[in-house]
């Protein structure tokens, strides 16, 4: 166990802290990357994350039936899933590039 191992352990700690480093900046890029998806004209509005997390929901009163909650509810996931159909698209169309240090 010369001068030859501990270099190479030293780069392989190295490489980690790169790989961590990388892990970290994506993972914030994901954080502020923001997409949102409406459904019903603008009726139901969703903001989600980078990370598919939901930010912001926002509702108009005109399309709350009491008598209808299932049409609420078909609204609410045609946003959603407008806006992570969306959040596909920006990574999809995103270089690798963008997401390194």
């Amino acid at each position: 166990m010369g001068t030859g191992f501990a270099r190479k352990k030293k780069e392989q700690r190295q490489y980690q802290d790169q790989l961590m480093k990388m892990q970290q900046s994506i993972s914030e890029k994901l954080e502020a990357l923001e997409v949102e998806g409406q459904a019903g004209n603008g009726l139901v509005t969703i903001l989600l994350a980078g990370t598919g997390e939901m930010k912001k929901i926002q509702i108009k009163k005109e399309c709350i039936d009491p008598e209808d909650p299932e049409g609420l509810a078909a609204l609410i996931k045609a946003a959603y899933n407008n806006a992570f159909k969306e959040l596909q698209e920006v990574a999809e169309s995103t270089p690798k590039t963008a997401f390194t240090l």
